[in-house]
């Protein structure tokens, strides 16, 4: 069964991105900044003043280290009712988040549907600056400083899953449509979490039709997806259901055990994708009729995610090393793909699958330098740089090359 997604004109109205100049995070003021009202900022917000607009600031650094506050956005013409041209400014509220910005550094100042502002900060050639900038179909090249988009008319986009990838680094979370669909399959697991490994299977059986041998990008794809929404929708129902207690320790708040709560939620949800990504390939490869190990042990107690054809091939001086073939798996990429690099010395050019979409040039470069070849299923491309794209490998590719070492 196919679930309907939604778009991304959904969840924004028009967005501006925006290179920020010295004079936008300087200023001498003590509770209020600007900036800088341009022709973009004009096309957002009208020829009306606007004040006090709700507004979510948002960092984003280099490692998707992330904060936020709310705050407020004022939009006015500070020429109203003269005989000039009209000037606009677009003043902020201070906060944590403007106060970390740096000349050179990306705003994506987004309107909400309901009136509302999102603004993102972002480092000018981090991975999150470049995912933004696909998730929003603006051109990273944007040494003109600035560029509008109308996200209600031009970019008409479906929220895939690269883009609910990026959505949920800046804290949107979107509700699957066919909950009840969902929620039918997750009857045997009732209020609790089943082990990851059988909630991928789940995610399989779910979907009969799909046969990785007709299509292991696909195949892979479907998969991930079918298990995202399930495990969305159960923790859903958990988290309402503890929340729904409350956090009481004797007559107060139990602070601390809400943060602990928390905490375990977000860490459930990094280790679940890991696993995920990983326990699906294992199905794939298996299909292939691949030999591999999951977790062989190599130099140093480093153990990569799997080793073709396994840890006895390897350990084993007489094999060939250019039959090995050593690949990370790693759901979310970020600096951590230098593990991969360290982790067997006796293959030379190592391979790194994940599904983070559009890594910065930056990243892909230093990855080529170290002999790295980076996977990621064939949808993925697409939120890359040309020149990016030439050089990726999808899992058909990889499945390809392995099976030509045997």
């Amino acid at each position: 069964m196919t679930i309907r997604r939604g778009l991304l004109s959904d969840l924004f109205v028009g967005v501006v991105a925006k290179r920020l100049t010295l004079v936008e995070v300087v200023t001498d003021r003590s509770n209020q900044h600007e900036f800088q009202g341009t022709r973009a900022l004009r096309k957002l917000f009208g020829d009306e003043d606007q004040r006090q607009i709700e507004t979510r600031f948002v960092w984003l650094g280099a490692e998707q280290e992330g904060f936020s506050e709310d705050g407020f956005v004022s939009w006015s013409n500070v020429r109203k009712g003269k005989p000039r041209a009209p000037e606009y400014h677009l003043y902020y509220s201070s906060n944590a988040v403007t106060t970390a910005m740096q000349p050179g550094d990306t705003m994506f100042l987004a309107r909400r549907p309901d009136g509302s502002v999102l603004v993102v900060i972002t480092p000018g050639s981090s991975t999150v600056n470049s995912q933004l900038m696909w998730l929003f179909g603006i051109d990273e090249q944007i040494e003109l400083l600035e560029e509008y988009k109308d996200i209600k008319h031009e970019r008409q986009a479906e929220l895939d899953f690269a883009a609910r990838y990026v959505l949920d680094e800046l804290g949107i979370e979107i509700e699957e449509s066919e909950s009840d669909f969902l929620d039918n399959l997750l009857v045997p697991f009732g209020k609790a979490f089943p082990t990851t490994a059988a909630f991928s299977a789940l995610a399989r059986s779910s979907l009969p039709e799909i046969d990785p041998l007709d299509g292991a990008d696909a195949a892979l794809m479907a998969w991930l997806e079918r298990e995202e929404a399930l495990f969305r929708r159960l923790e859903r129902a958990i988290v309402s259901e503890r929340l729904k207690s409350g956090f009481i320790a004797g007559e107060d708040a139990d602070v601390d055990g809400f943060i602990s709560f928390s905490l375990s939620v977000q860490n459930r949800r990094k280790s679940r994708a890991g696993q995920s990504l990983e326990n699906h390939l294992e199905t794939i490869f298996k299909a292939r009729k691949l030999k591999f190990d999951r977790g062989a042990t190599t130099e140093g107690k480093k153990k990569p995610d799997f080793l073709f054809p396994g840890g006895d091939a390897y350990r084993d001086e007489t094999f060939p090393a250019e039959k090995l073939t050593l690949l990370g798996s790693k759901s979310t990429c970020k600096d951590r793909w230098r593990q991969v690099v360290s982790e067997g010395a006796r293959v030379k050019g190592k391979h790194l699958i994940t599904l983070e979409p559009s890594i910065s040039e930056t990243q892909t470069d230093e990855m080529k330098s170290f002999e790295l070849q980076l996977i990621l299923p064939k949808a993925l491309h697409s939120t890359y740089r040309p020149a990016q794209q030439a050089w990726l490998m999808d899992l058909a590719g990889f499945l390809a090359l392995v099976e030509s070492r045997r």
